[in-house]
């Protein structure tokens, strides 16, 4: 089943909505997963958003060997638990939707990954429940000022500014994310091709992982590492996120 979130009219104009996604057609429901209102829309007609409202966005750095090694990282063992940063709701921006190229780095990253919403109040999650936590799984693109990732405390312009978090097209509930193909390409080129079998971290552990310290909400998004293959963007190009059964998350820099 897809949920997606979306308005009637424009993106910036239109108050946020949750449906179904059933062919052309869009079921409004009662919130994320919630029950339909008897209401159905043309899905040409709406505005698709970014499918999750968070209260934050977590997200897991160096969880893909050859990415670890593209970098220039592993000067040591693998990691021993998993890398996190925080975007906060700000750095979201919807599928399709235009991501101005900021004028303050000079090498603007694109970082395709796996990306999930959860669905239920989440804490101390064991392997067994972990992921009956989750409402949906989404493609995600986490876009990085590589430069100023360098001499940031906390990563936060390098990471979290506005709009660096495009997440999309919609939340797919039943999926497996334990062996599906994640690429990344850029004006039609592929230029990262992985699958999640890879991740030093899987999905689950992640999620036993962040639970043990952070309580997370209904809505919030956790993004899981990005395959090797990371480089620049510029105005213009148009990078496209694909995970295997989740479809196509477009963005246009400008």
């Amino acid at each position: 089943m897809k949920l997606v979130r979306f308005s009637v009219g424009s993106a910036a104009d239109g108050a946020a909505q949750w449906g179904i996604l059933d062919g052309t057609q869009v079921q409004v429901t009662r919130g994320m997963g919630g029950a339909p209102t008897g209401e159905t829309l043309d899905s040409a007609g709406v505005t698709f958003l970014a499918p999750a409202e968070p209260s934050k966005i977590v997200c897991v750095g160096r969880n893909y060997l050859d990415h670890i090694r593209e970098l220039g990282n592993d000067t040591g063992d693998l990691p021993k638990e998993p890398g996190i940063f925080l975007k906060g709701p700000n750095a979201l921006a919807e599928p399709g939707g235009a991501v101005q190229r900021p004028d303050w780095t000079q090498n603007f990253h694109f970082e395709g990954e796996l990306a999930l919403v959860i669905g239920r109040r989440a804490q101390q999650l064991t392997p067994e429940n972990a992921l009956d936590a989750v409402a949906g799984y989404t493609c995600g693109l986490d876009l990085t000022a590589r430069d100023l990732q360098k001499t940031d405390l906390q990563w936060f312009r390098a990471k979290a500014a506005d709009r660096f978090c495009p997440l999309g097209p919609w939340l797919e509930t039943e999926f497996d994310p334990r062996d599906v193909r994640v690429q990344t390409r850029v004006n039609g080129e592929t230029r990262q091709d992985g699958r999640t079998s890879q991740m030093i971290f899987p999905v689950v552990d992640i999620l036993v992982y962040l639970t043990r310290f952070v309580t997370l909400e209904p809505g919030d998004v956790v993004l899981t590492g990005t395959p090797e293959g990371v480089g620049a963007l510029h105005a213009g190009d148009t990078v496209e996120v694909e995970v295997e059964g989740l479809g196509v998350l477009s963005t246009p820099i400008v």
